[in-house]
């Protein structure tokens, strides 16, 4: 038995008793979890422009909580980045710009100054991303001719077309068919105030190029000619009306309640705008229940306030429990007992959502990553919320809703042998080249992270060596890994999230330290500690001309992500975890947990990014525990899939 010294064993277990009090003290009644979800200035600013848009009466003192917000982040080089101290995103940086100036901003106090000056040095507001020009042009600022044209007859395609909805992400579906109903009809906002934004536009200066830097020259001028003849067909009218009102029967059917729409704020705001449009009063059942949706989402502090772009309380409180049965305490155990509990009734058993477009013949089985989504639960949070329940000291409670996860986990899984994050094989690559994909994340294919939670799973559960679907699982993983060791991260920034996920896994499905995929993945993770005995990475990695790792300052959740990836292969002896168990006990805060100012989550790769402020609180419980349990054991093997 090798076990720590006694004064370090001491030390270990004060940080696990005040990070585990601490979280416990953060439990909902209920006996969930959920922490804020914080994005960039593109929400809180829509949140604004969408009350202006309505000619909603605004909320005075909410918008200058907003206000504050938008000031606080501002970056140093004028303009509003996508994460903490980022680049200048000029697209951010018009709708901060737009919504600080509807709040009554002078243009010309020195934020504003600066602010436009960056726009207008970068060829000014035209210049900015799609869904940026969409909401100028519904202001009157740009014309329609400078977006896209998508018809709303897209929603009447037969499946088998190229382009079709359910070739896209179920995040695109949710934003784009409201969307149709709005760039079909063009309305125009009521904009109460009479407030515009001139001032960010350049003479003469033409929109952004049609193609993005990810889009590739032959696919770009394909649908670059498409775009320009479908802006000068007439459609039949009766074909249109008939799109319209197929796009607002779909929307409706997904409405989702007072979680909204795909339960994401484009897709709820453009649901509230597109009833708006078709004549629906404030007061409609469905229009008041899609706005009560976007009202949902706002977080309102004392001194500030901003708009999240979803909630994520089933992410949290499934990783909430991993990480409090990691601690063996007696009231975490009942903690966690409460939470599955809250989880059980969430399991979506009874709706087809979007997925079984692909996969009809598989019964339903998930869970959503929100408090409700059933159109669209997710294969990350069930095969999470499964794990949890199959290592629970209650387990006999859940052994059904476990084989139902289990089952709908295991029949999304796609060809190639991974898992994307809401359906299978959505791989269509070439329609991130349509002129509305700017942003390059169009599809859902899948991808390190979450193939290797579903590896995972399936291993915890049981599943033998020679299961098809398993070894097609590690197959996936092994080939996926880089010449680095390292693997890509799409919901986790970046490579070191990505590590940690396939290591995981990997390690549940039975591959040992030896193993040459899982030696090159702990080589990687030790190479590139920092010196203080953390981790980071930026939400620069995601860059296209992406050549290596490059040094990043060390962070609460990442530094536990690497050390949970570095104990999956079987190195919790190595000095680098030593070290970055260290950095964690050095870097807890007073009241027992750990904060970070930079963002670790993904949203969409170099145009969306999210900070989970759950994240550095139960993350690095979740490393230290489980590197006290190693050190006190016999083994040294990570027992679980996660």
């Amino acid at each position: 038995m090798n076990q720590m010294s006694p004064s370090a064993y001491t030390d270990v277990e004060g940080a696990i008793r005040a990070a585990t009090d601490a979280i416990l003290g953060q439990q909902k009644p209920d006996g969930h979890w959920v922490y804020e979800l914080e994005a960039d200035a593109t929400i809180p600013a829509e949140y604004v422009l969408l009350v202006h848009y309505l000619a909603e009466e605004p909320n005075l003192e909410l918008e200058r909580k907003i206000g504050v917000y938008l000031r606080r982040i501002q970056g140093a080089h004028g303009g509003w980045p996508l994460y903490h101290e980022g680049a200048f995103d000029i697209s951010a940086t018009v709708k901060a710009y737009f919504a600080l100036k509807m709040i009554g901003d002078d243009i010309n106090a020195p934020h504003m100054l600066r602010a436009r000056e960056e726009i207008r040095k970068r060829g000014g507001a035209i210049k900015a991303n799609v869904f940026t020009r969409i909401l100028l042009a519904l202001y009157g600022q740009c014309s329609w001719n400078d977006v896209p044209t998508v018809p709303p007859e897209l929603i009447l395609l037969p499946r088998w077309f190229p382009v079709h909805l359910s070739k896209m992400s179920y995040w695109a579906r949710t934003v784009i068919v409201p969307l149709l109903v709005l760039c079909a009809r063009r309305p125009l906002a009521k904009n109460p105030r009479g407030i515009h934004v001139d001032e960010l536009f350049v003479p003469g200066v033409p929109a952004a190029s049609p193609r993005a830097p990810h889009q590739s020259a032959g696919w770009s001028a394909f649908f670059g000619a498409l775009d320009r003849v479908l802006k000068i067909v007439p459609w039949p009218k009766g074909v249109r009306e008939k799109a319209i009102a197929e796009c607002v029967r779909w929307t409706t059917e997904r409405l989702n309640g007072e979680d909204g729409l795909g339960a994401i704020y484009p897709a709820m705001a453009n649901s509230v705008m597109m009833y708006d449009l078709i004549g629906y009063p404030p007061e409609h059942p469905t229009r008041a229940i899609a706005r009560k949706s976007v009202e949902n989402l706002l977080v309102v502090k004392d001194h500030e306030a901003y708009c999240q772009p979803c909630v994520s309380p089933v992410w949290d409180t499934a990783l909430v429990a991993h990480a409090l049965m990691e601690t063996r305490d007696e009231a975490a155990e009942e903690a966690v007992a409460r939470s599955l509990e809250w989880l059980k009734p969430l399991q979506v058993l009874d709706v087809k959502g979007d997925w079984a477009e692909e996969k009809p013949d598989v019964r339903p089985g998930g869970w959503a990553f929100q408090y409700r989504n059933d159109y669209y639960p997710d294969l990350d949070d069930t095969a999470v919320v499964v794990m949890a329940m199959d290592r629970a000291s209650t387990r006999g409670l859940y052994k059904d809703a476990i084989a139902r996860g289990a089952e709908w986990v295991e029949g999304l899984q796609s060809r190639d042998g991974g898992w994307g994050a809401f359906d299978a094989d959505n791989s269509y690559y070439y329609l991130n080249n349509i002129p509305f994909a700017d942003h390059g994340a169009l599809l859902d294919p899948p991808t390190e992270d979450v193939s290797g939670r579903c590896v995972g799973m399936m291993a915890q559960l049981g599943a033998p060596a020679d299961d098809p679907r398993l070894k097609a699982g590690i197959d996936y993983l092994i080939k996926t890994q880089r010449g680095d060791g390292s693997w890509w991260g799409r919901w986790g920034v970046n490579y070191i999230y990505g590590t940690w996920s396939a290591l995981a896994g990997l390690n549940g499905a039975g591959l040992g330290p030896d193993h040459p995929t899982m030696k090159k993945g702990a080589d990687w993770l030790v190479e590139i500690q920092n010196p203080d005995g953390g981790w980071g990475e930026s939400c620069d990695s995601y860059k296209l001309d992406y050549k290596g790792y490059e040094p990043a300052p060390s962070t609460a959740s990442q530094t536990a992500w690497a050390l949970l990836g570095l104990m999956a292969a079987g190195q919790v002896d190595h000095p680098a975890v030593v070290r970055g168990v260290n950095y964690l006990k050095a870097t807890q805060e007073s009241d027992g947990l750990w904060s970070q100012p930079h963002y670790t989550g993904g949203g969409f790769p170099r145009v969306f990014y999210l900070n989970y402020h759950g994240y550095p609180k139960f993350f690095p419980l979740w490393a230290l525990a489980r590197y006290r349990n190693l050190k006190t054991s016999n083994s040294r093997r990570v027992e679980y899939g996660l």
